[in-house]
């Protein structure tokens, strides 16, 4: 064991002392960051306002239609979007008039209101967008139009327009959180922002173990260091000394973000006040199951490492360590929207997808003990197997040169003694 953790601490200081470590630790905050509050105060920048046109043979209906559209509404204490409504007649040069003021920019968009067909029915509503992705100003128009409608039929029946403003009045709605609940808004910024640090970090100092074998066997330092090492001393030294690199620049990511979300000038970066909530068992569960993912990858890259003796070689065979992580990604959604679905309770259970997709879960979600103790059982029963093998292959493979090793070949690497 003195071996092991000569070979974790020779690992940890070389790596904490490059300039690659300093940078990396400084930069990649500072990106984030950027990101974060850059789109933040980008979003408080972009105009809400709507510019559009209604044009009609009869102006009343457009009338109505453009003061309904126009008129402040609130939902949660918050106002709605911001509309400007022309309103013109219907003439032969009017529809080439409004393309070309689409074409300018002028306008988002016109709706063309044309007679009913026959009496008694409604107009027939045309609308046309400048871009395809109007969605949000076609519902507008749509909640709008209804209530014009609505309003018209109510008042042939002869009910009174205050009658009509105060049943069409939006119903105002109160948000009360329940008292020491999270925000689920926070909750779900704050998980993503770690999902993502730990995606990166155990991808990235995974494929550093795997980088670390192959610069030593290509320089054959190798050869001396097993003359008083075991092979697997020294796998197991460099998993823990490049892991442990890992954790520190980890935790003063995690440090750097609470001391900046806790000082004053946070509501106030981008523009907008930004919420998020990392809570104490949080912390402890990313560093749980961060250390698990590491170890699990970790372990495979070790064995790619010992399999190859090129960059070039161990860059075809990263699929192994990439294609599980990206599953996982492509998974994040899904978990995020209901943590506790069928789907996400089984996939959060395979152990190549337990450390991200478990810590979603244990975060957003409500999994049951069992299923929490179920899932660091599976992972570390998988870890210990993936290091059984990745040991045979790894004391064979570290002195092997040239061709790189085929199935049948690993295979009788396993069987040796």
């Amino acid at each position: 064991m003195h071996d092991v953790w000569l070979i974790a601490r020779r690992e940890y200081i070389e790596r904490i002392r490059t300039r690659g470590f300093l940078i990396t630790t400084v930069l990649i905050p500072i990106i984030m960051g950027g990101f974060i509050f850059g789109s933040s105060f980008l979003g408080s920048k972009v105009s809400s306002e709507s510019h559009i046109a209604i044009v009609s043979s009869d102006l009343q209906p457009a009338l109505d239609l453009q003061d309904e559209l126009e008129r402040p509404r609130l939902s949660d204490g918050a106002s709605g979007p911001r509309m400007t409504v022309d309103v013109m007649g219907a003439g032969q040069e009017t529809r080439a008039i409004l393309d070309r003021e689409l074409d300018s920019g002028d306008l988002d968009g016109y709706l063309w209101i044309a007679p009913a067909a026959t009496p008694g029915a409604p107009p027939a509503f045309t609308f046309t967008p400048r871009s395809g992705d109007e969605q949000s100003l076609r519902n507008s128009l749509a909640s709008a139009i209804d209530r014009v409608l609505l309003r018209e039929r109510m008042a042939r029946q002869g009910m009174a327009g205050a009658d009509l403003d105060a049943m069409l009045q939006p119903v105002q709605i109160a948000t009360v959180h329940a008292p020491h609940r999270v925000d689920r808004e926070a909750a779900e910024v704050s998980v993503t922002v770690l999902f993502f640090l730990m995606y990166m970090v155990i991808m990235l100092y995974g494929m550093n173990v795997a980088r670390s074998i192959i610069e030593e066997k290509t320089s054959r330092i190798f050869e001396v260091l097993l003359a008083t090492i075991r092979p697997e001393e020294m796998m197991a030294g460099k998993i823990i000394g490049v892991g442990s690199v890992g954790l520190t620049q980890v935790a003063i990511w995690i440090t750097a973000g609470l001391l900046l979300m806790s000082s004053a000038m946070a509501p106030h970066l981008g523009g907008q006040p930004l919420h998020f909530a990392l809570t104490v068992p949080q912390i402890v569960y990313f560093f749980v199951y961060f250390l698990l993912g590491y170890l699990f990858y970790s372990s495979i890259a070790a064995a790619l490492g010992a399999m190859t003796n090129s960059e070039q070689e161990l860059q075809q065979l990263n699929l192994f360590l990439v294609l599980p992580l990206a599953f996982c990604f492509i998974a994040l959604r899904a978990v995020l929207i209901n943590p506790d679905s069928s789907f996400s309770r089984s996939l959060a259970l395979v152990p190549p997808f337990t450390p991200l997709l478990m810590y979603v879960r244990v975060t957003l979600g409500h999994p049951a003990p069992w299923e929490v103790a179920l899932s660091l059982a599976l992972t570390s029963a998988s870890i210990y197997a993936i290091i059984w093998v990745t040991s045979r292959i790894y004391r064979v493979g570290v002195l092997m040169y040239g061709k790189r090793p085929n199935l049948p070949e690993l295979l009788r690497w396993l069987r040796y003694s």
